[in-house]
């Protein structure tokens, strides 16, 4: 598992957006989504007005097709909270869609490829100078910045689609490690000024 560290992110961000993929990053980088749920992101999934979206399907290829496939678990199905950036994103991103039902379609305007997007990923971070990072990694980054930033474990695992929350704690043991660490550091200085 690898992160992009939050000093990285706005020269990807920056270079990202050169490369006029913004909207397909910063989306998965604030919501967690897998890359095949990203793609999988029809308009009507999205209620700009509500400030939210469903997770309803996944795009993979199969035998070279690409395909709209179901989501792996009942969980993996969930509507997920926008922030005023992210809708902010998405309203420039519809007006670049066009007519397509697709959050993120193709130049033919169907949904985009797994592969063409992992192509994309690995082309923008290096320009940005960054090493590289696979397509889940952004997934991982959201989820570590947002237990970083003191995101309780039990949303965290809700938004990232998980069947409980120890999956959650277990893969990310590494970030609530260093913040048992802080909130012994918090706690010894809240008592020693009691003593």
């Amino acid at each position: 598992m690898q992160t992009l560290p939050v000093e990285q992110l706005t020269s990807f961000l920056r270079e990202a957006k050169d490369s006029g993929v913004f909207a397909l990053y910063y989306i998965d980088l604030t919501t967690g989504l897998r890359r095949g749920e990203l793609l999988g992101l029809k308009w009507s999934d999205i209620d700009l007005e509500k400030g939210d979206l469903r997770v309803q399907r996944q795009i993979g290829r199969i035998d070279g097709k690409i395909i709209e496939m179901p989501l792996k678990t009942k969980n993996a199905y969930r509507t997920l909270p926008l922030s005023a950036d992210a809708i902010d994103v998405l309203v420039q991103q519809r007006r670049k869609t066009g007519n397509s039902e697709w959050v993120f379609s193709s130049p033919t305007g169907g949904p985009m490829s797994p592969d063409s997007v992992l192509h994309m990923l690995h082309r923008v971070l290096k320009r940005a100078g960054l090493p590289k990072v696979r397509f889940h990694d952004l997934r991982h980054t959201f989820a570590t910045l947002a237990l970083q930033n003191g995101v309780d474990i039990k949303t965290v695992s809700g938004m990232l689609g998980h069947f409980s929350a120890g999956f959650t704690l277990d893969t990310y043991a590494h970030v609530t490690t260093s913040a048992k660490r802080e909130a012994a550091k918090t706690m010894g200085n809240i008592l020693s000024g009691a003593v």
